[in-house]
C-alpha cells in the first residue's frame, strides 16, 4: 500500500500560527461527571491539556474514553462540571472550524469520489486549508479521482483523516487512526503528525496499540472505570510500575524452586523460556546465577507501557490506582 506521507510531500509550516504561550488550554475539564442512566461513564474528571501538546488517551473498553471524547466534541453534554475547548464552548469550538475530528464509526458516502469529498469539507469550514496541501498531507494526492468505494481499509482511513483536517484545525482529536494501516504507513502517519504538533497544534488520539502511545506522545492520560488513574510522560508511567523482568532458557526450569527466589511476583513458563516478574530484579538475578539451575540466553528488562497499562487497569488495582503519577 502506498505510504501514508512522507516529509517530501507535507507543506511547510503554517505561517502565523499561535504558540501555546499565545493560546488558552486546548481542553479543560472541571469536576466533569457523565452518567448514562445508573451507570457512571465518568467520575469527577479534572484534566488540563495546553495548545501544542499530544496526548494519548488509553484504557479498556467502558473506561470512559469515548464518553470524554464525546463531551470534547460537543456531542454529549455533562451531568454535572464543566468543559471548555479552546476557551469556548465545546460545540461552539468545533463550529468555528478550530477542531477536527477522525472518528472511528464515521463511514465514507458511496459513489463520491476522493477530490469532491475533500472539497465538500472545506467548503463547510470557515478557514479551509487548501486543497492540495490537504490532499498532500493525507498522502491522497494521486487518489484525488478514485471513488470511495473502491478504496482499500488503509486508504479509507487516509481520507477520513484528510476530512478531519481539511479545516485547518488547532485541535484534532483521532480515534483509532492507524487501524487498517501497514507497518510503513502507520510510521509515515505519526512522522507527520509530529510536524503537524510542531505547527503549535494539539493532538489527542485514543489507541490500543501502546507502542504509539509510548513513542509518539507527550504525555499519556489513562482512564478507568471513569477515573484518571494515571497522568504523565510514558517514562514516569513506566518507571511507576515497580515491576521488572528476568528472562532466561532454562532445561528444566522448576517452578517452586523459581516463585521462591527474592523479589519473584509472577513466573511464567513455556517450555525451556522463562519469564519471572520481580520487584528486585538484581537480587532475583544474583540469586539465580548462584544456583545450580542451568541458565542460558539471561536478559534483564525494565517495566514496558503494557506492563504498567495492565497494573493500572488490571489486576493489581489497590496498588496501582491509588499511586498518582506526575510529570
Amino acid at each position: 500500500m502506498t505510504s501514508l506521507m512522507t516529509a517530501s510531500t507535507a507543506p511547510p509550516p503554517v505561517p502565523g500560527r499561535a504558540t501555546g504561550a499565545t493560546r488558552p488550554s486546548a481542553v479543560h475539564f472541571d469536576g466533569v461527571t457523565r452518567h448514562f442512566g445508573a451507570t457512571v461513564a465518568l467520575d469527577a474528571i479534572d484534566l488540563e491539556i495546553a495548545p501544542g501538546e499530544t496526548v494519548a488517551l488509553l484504557g479498556p473498553n467502558g473506561a470512559g474514553k469515548s464518553t470524554a471524547i464525546g463531551l470534547m466534541l460537543g456531542l454529549l453534554g455533562p451531568t454535572s462540571g464543566n468543559v471548555r475547548v479552546l476557551d469556548d464552548e465545546p460545540h461552539a469550538a468545533v463550529r468555528s472550524g478550530a477542531v477536527g475530528a477522525m472518528l472511528q464509526e464515521s463511514g465514507l458516502p458511496m459513489f463520491a469520489r476522493v477530490g469532491e469529498l475533500i472539497e465538500l469539507v472545506r467548503h463547510l469550514s470557515p478557514r479551509p486549508m487548501p486543497t492540495d496541501a490537504v490532499l498532500a498531507r493525507a498522502g491522497l494526492t494521486a487518489l484525488a479521482d478514485r471513488p470511495t468505494e473502491s478504496l482499500s481499509g488503509g486508504e479509507t482511513q487516509r481520507v477520513r483523516f484528510a476530512m478531519a483536517i481539511a479545516g485547518d484545525p488547532d485541535l484534532l482529536f483521532l480515534d483509532e487512526p492507524t487501524v487498517a494501516m501497514d507497518v510503513e504507513s502507520r510510521r509515515s502517519f505519526w512522522s507527520d503528525m509530529r510536524a503537524f504538533a510542531a505547527e503549535g497544534r494539539t493532538i489527542l488520539f485514543a489507541t490500543h496499540y501502546l507502542e504509539e502511545a509510548d513513542q509518539v506522545a507527550d504525555r499519556i492520560v489513562v482512564l478507568d472505570r471513569g477515573r484518571i488513574v494515571a497522568d504523565g510522560t510514558a517514562a514516569s508511567i513506566k518507571n511507576a510500575s515497580s515491576s521488572r523482568h528476568v528472562r532466561f532458557r532454562s532445561a528444566a526450569p522448576d517452578q517452586a524452586f523459581l516463585a521462591a527466589l527474592p523479589g519473584v511476583a509472577a513466573v511464567d513458563i513455556a517450555g525451556s523460556r522463562v519469564d519471572i516478574a520481580t520487584a528486585d530484579s538484581d537480587a532475583t538475578a544474583r540469586a539465580l546465577l548462584r544456583s545450580d539451575l542451568d541458565v542460558r540466553d539471561l536478559e534483564i528488562s525494565g517495566p514496558d507501557l503494557e506492563a504498567a497499562f495492565l497494573a493500572l487497569t488490571g489486576g493489581d488495582r489497590t496498588a496501582a490506582t491509588t499511586r498518582e503519577i506526575h510529570r
